[in-house]
């Protein structure tokens, strides 16, 4: 999705200032590129209004001392490659890369036009920055969580369908962060007397079949890890968890709106939001090298019991009491 189009989402008359009133002003209008690894069907493009908004209070108004450049790769590599080359073609004077996609094509195609990051899960296990204090290069941002909030996951599974014995975790396996936070449940499952299995996120048919083949067993649930290909295929995946009545943990509030039963994780307007900030400190003349990359300060905990009562699970009270929303 190009920017004019995306212009109509925010629905803001600020945002598609003609281009003569951009000559009026005679201030120098400003690039920001902003690539998104996800689909558009999704709450990222509120996420982006909250990004823009956020510069908007910051002084940087579309149109008068901006112009925001935005490409969808949707899970796609390939599109993402070819959004990333004509971002640093218009040029940019900074790019917001949110997702390791996107993030990863950026960087094998520019080390000098500043990357602000958000939603990436281990930016210095991916070789994208040195130390997350010193970032080092061109690129610095936010990242969603550490891998041991994936372990955390599974004992929440357990938390709420103790008979749970079995859990198929959804991940990516063409990026570091899908492996990460594979490993790190893999570790954790012992301890709680759980099986884990992996099912690749590549396809609508292949993530059908092997949740189907799946859920022929008894005593299973799911976790679905964070990439873009979770949420362009969140309605398929929240659509079979539901068929098969198998309760499944989500890293985001966002599946759990759609009709999944229960999220644990970062809040993404944070991590936008706080993206806006480095973007604006960096035209003002700050290096990425310099900022440090950040962590959430605080993760949520949403539940769905409608969808709860749907698969005919009881969500017990001392989760429900560290519930930060709950969805009747």
């Amino acid at each position: 999705m190009h920017r004019r189009k995306f212009v109509t989402l925010l629905g803001g008359a600020a945002a598609a200032w003609p281009l003569a009133s951009r000559a009026q002003q005679g201030e120098h209008v400003r690039p920001i590129g902003v690539l998104m690894s996800a689909a558009v069907e999704s709450d990222q493009p509120a996420a982006v209004a909250a990004f823009v908004q956020m510069l908007q209070q910051l002084g940087w108004t579309e149109g008068r001392n901006v112009r925001i450049d935005i490409r969808w790769a949707r899970g796609d590599p390939k599109e993402a490659r070819r959004y990333a080359e004509e971002l640093i073609a218009l040029p940019s004077d900074v790019i917001m890369a949110t997702g390791q996609t996107a993030l990863d094509t950026l960087l094998q195609g520019t080390r000098t036009v500043p990357i602000v990051f958000n939603s990436i899960a281990d930016p210095v296990g991916g070789g994208y920055i040195d130390t997350l204090a010193r970032p080092g290069g061109n690129a610095t941002g936010f990242i969603q969580f550490d891998y041991t909030l994936a372990g955390k996951w599974l004992e929440l599974l357990k938390q709420i369908a103790p008979n749970v014995t079995r859990a198929a975790v959804l991940r990516e396996p063409a990026i570091a962060a899908g492996v990460g936070q594979f490993a790190v449940i893999q570790s954790v499952a012992p301890s709680i007397g759980m099986e884990v299995s992996a099912i690749n996120l590549r396809d609508a048919g292949e993530i059908e079949r092997a949740i189907t083949r799946f859920a022929s067993s008894s005593n299973g649930g799911l976790i679905l890890t964070t990439s873009a290909l979770s949420v362009v295929h969140h309605d398929l995946i929240i659509a079979l968890a539901a068929r098969h009545k198998l309760p499944a943990v989500y890293y985001r509030r966002f599946f759990v709106t759609r009709g999944g039963l229960i999220s644990y994780g970062y809040d993404i307007f944070q991590q936008f939001r706080g993206a806006a900030g480095y973007v604006d400190r960096i035209l003002k003349g700050e290096k990425p090298a310099d900022l440090p990359v950040q962590a959430p300060i605080k993760y949520e905990l949403v539940i769905n019991l409608k969808t709860a009562k749907a698969i005919g699970l009881t969500m017990p009270p001392s989760v429900l009491a560290r519930a930060d929303e709950v969805i009747e």
